[in-house]
């Protein structure tokens, strides 16, 4: 995401966020990863509640099933199920990753032009019926594959935390208290998640994720 004036100016109006963005400096949120709604939805089922490493090693098992590279729909339906659950996932991931290939090959699931023709609310509407895909997943997806510019994931741990550190409060806030506070910084609330991730990661190890470092 390039740094956009008009983004600096309607995150600053607020007095909190002018302090912490002079603090940590210009946002390096960087979308387009490089990978398909597909491909970026593989890689979210299997790392769904694992640790980074345990979950890029499965990934890698599946991936070398299919020669080093995410399984096309088509060949990822025609794995066994032994050798996708020999790779390590859980029965539960195998068999959201086969609804997954085949809302692909079916058109539920669009390639990266059939996104860029739709909106936010009309992609989650679309994959939020996907077994195994949530509405912070598909927000995830929004952000660092599709480069979306005013997605405000309330439902995400630091987002909420960095707000309550923001704000001094003693609890996170509620989800759909977040979303409505968030309202008045649309249409940059990518922008705006980025800052309070970073503001909850201070004094920790920031996610490369997240920087793109």
């Amino acid at each position: 995401m390039t740094e956009d004036r008009g983004m600096y100016d309607c995150l600053s109006q607020d007095r909190d966020l002018a302090a912490l963005i002079a603090r940590i400096g210009p946002c390096r949120l960087r979308g387009r990863d490089g990978k398909t709604p597909y491909e970026a939805l593989v890689r979210a089922i299997v790392g769904q509640q694992l640790h980074g490493r345990a979950a890029e090693a499965i990934l890698a098992r599946i991936c070398a099933l299919a020669g080093g590279t995410t399984p096309e729909p088509e060949m990822l339906l025609a794995f066994s199920e032994d050798a996708l659950r020999g790779c390590g996932l859980s029965a539960a991931k195998y068999m959201a990753l086969r609804g997954l290939a085949r809302a692909t090959q079916d058109g539920i699931v669009p390639d990266l032009a059939g996104a860029a023709r739709m909106s936010d609310e009309m992609l989650i509407a679309r994959l939020l019926p996907l077994r195994g895909i949530g509405r912070w997943t598909i927000e995830m997806m929004l952000i660092f594959t599709l480069d979306r510019p005013d997605v405000l994931p309330v439902d995400d741990f630091g987002v909420r935390a960095g707000w309550q550190k923001l704000r001094g409060l003693d609890t996170p806030p509620r989800p759909a208290a977040l979303r409505a506070e968030g309202e008045r910084f649309s249409p940059f609330r990518s922008a705006l998640a980025w800052y309070l991730w970073r503001l909850s990661e201070e004094g920790k190890s920031v996610r490369n994720a997240l920087t793109g470092d």
